[in-house]
């Protein structure tokens, strides 16, 4: 069993984001059923935000909810929570004012029912020094309000520096047979070269990889946004789902299953990190799916080197406007 900040967790962790980060939340009563799913089937990490929603309706308000109508639930899981964003502008904030404005808010609204296990900034702010960020969060760790400090969306570089001032406990990127990048960047050896668990963000590419977005029309107004989307890429980048399927099929396991195991599966290579997928669902049912480990040989990993050997996605992770590997 891996294990983040010396806590036992599940080899597929749970991402929280689709539940509250959306026009309409999802209720609670579909929430809940979602979340203890998970917890049944061993997907005790857990991952929010803390701009996931709106202050009024955001990650904490549903840990807060749910924490409060299942109590037991509190120790069984291992909380990661994203935030050290500027709530008014969306920019990161390293500062020490802002590094408190972010956790305390985490805090408040979790409401003593569950200990922040992990305190994870989204973006390293590049106009403080990180020396000076960490130093204000270790405040809170030394405080016993906060169990250890993950970083988000980062270069390899940016580990690299960030170990020399502070025990890094996890690092979370973006990671999937759709975005690979940080198999090539040096993300992921810088991982494995510290001991660092990498959490695998998007291991089903948005979705495009479970087989849900066929068309154009199917892909959500939030998504519409990010270039890889975009009508003159998604075509393309929709055969890219067609292999991985065929690939399944053979399997005998959904396209969803086996996206989300290679993610876990590239954790016994050489060289490689512990890797924690956190795919993110709103249903029971989806949820109970993506917790079904698919072992795949060496040789149908060999076979999905190919593919990303001559596949090429078109477009980019993001907009333009949302910094990456910073």
């Amino acid at each position: 069993m891996p294990k983040i900040n010396g806590q036992d967790v599940g080899a597929t962790g749970y991402g929280l984001m689709g539940f509250t980060w959306r026009p309409d939340p999802i209720p609670h009563d579909q929430a809940f059923e979602a979340m203890r799913t998970a917890l049944k089937h061993g997907m005790n990490f857990w991952n929010g935000g803390e701009f996931y929603g709106t202050p009024e309706c955001n990650s904490m308000t549903l840990l807060d909810a749910y924490f409060a109508k299942y109590p037991e639930d509190a120790d069984k899981v291992v909380l990661s929570i994203k935030g050290g964003m500027n709530l008014k502008n969306h920019k990161p904030d390293g500062s020490p004012e802002g590094v408190r404005r972010s956790i305390d808010a985490v805090l408040k609204q979790l409401n003593g029912r569950k200990k922040l296990d992990i305190f994870e900034y989204a973006r390293r702010d590049p106009n403080v020094p990180m020396e000076v960020t960490f130093r204000t969060m270790q405040e809170y760790i030394d405080k016993g309000l906060l169990g250890g400090i993950s970083l988000s969306e980062v270069a390899a570089s940016t580990i690299h520096e960030a170990v020399k001032h502070a025990k890094i406990v996890a690092v979370e990127v973006e990671l999937s047979i759709f975005s690979p990048d940080v198999l090539t960047n040096g993300v992921a050896a810088a991982c494995a070269q510290y001991g660092i668990p990498l959490i695998a963000y998007s291991p089903i590419g948005r979705g495009i990889l479970g087989g849900k977005l066929q068309s154009q029309s199917d892909i959500p107004p939030f998504l519409q946004q990010f270039p890889r989307f975009h009508p003159e890429n998604f075509p393309h980048n929709l055969e890219l789902f067609r292999l991985v399927n065929a690939l399944a099929q053979k399997k005998g396991c959904t396209p969803a299953q086996l996206a989300i195991s290679w993610t876990r599966c590239l954790s016994r290579r050489p060289g490689m990190p512990t890797i924690i997928p956190i795919p993110g669902s709103t249903r029971a049912e989806r949820v109970a799916e993506n917790a079904v480990e698919v072992d795949l040989t060496d040789a149908e990993m060999d076979e999905i080197d190919k593919i990303l050997a001559k596949f090429e996605v078109k477009g980019e992770r993001y907009p333009a406007s949302i910094p990456t590997n910073t």
